[in-house]
């Protein structure tokens, strides 16, 4: 289930930032969430600088990251919290970014809408008796 995006101006952070990136917050979710790190997916979307805007300003030279965590929504609001705090501190720290511009979120999933291989997780953890 674990699936990480973070969306970027192309050509304001190095393919070697990227790939930091990706590998740190596919580890620390895995952290947080207490999931097998070879289950986690993460990407980066890029985005042309001309059909992206902070403030209703075309990209400005200023980096403005925003990035998703689908998570189960039957995770704890405290680790929810704690993901979304680490995640932000990730991407400040690797691409050396304005916290303030920093933005993401939580997107809750139920283990019924969601499929691994044909299988929904919430039929799975009733099979396994997991999480």
């Amino acid at each position: 289930m674990p699936v990480l995006g973070v969306h970027l101006v192309e050509g304001m952070h190095t393919p070697a930032q990227h790939a930091e990136l990706l590998v740190a917050m596919s580890t620390r979710y895995a952290e947080v969430t207490e999931v097998p790190l070879e289950r986690v997916r993460a990407h980066i979307t890029l985005h042309r600088p001309q059909l992206w805007a902070n403030g209703g300003i075309p990209a400005d030279g200023r980096s403005a990251p925003y990035f998703t965590a689908a998570v189960f929504a039957d995770r704890p609001a405290e680790a929810r919290r704690r993901l979304l705090g680490a995640l932000t501190d990730l991407v400040v720290d690797v691409l050396g970014v304005d916290r303030r511009l920093v933005h993401g979120e939580v997107v809750p999933v139920r283990p019924e809408d969601w499929v691994v291989g044909g299988t929904s997780a919430g039929a799975a953890r009733r099979v396994l008796g997991a999480r």
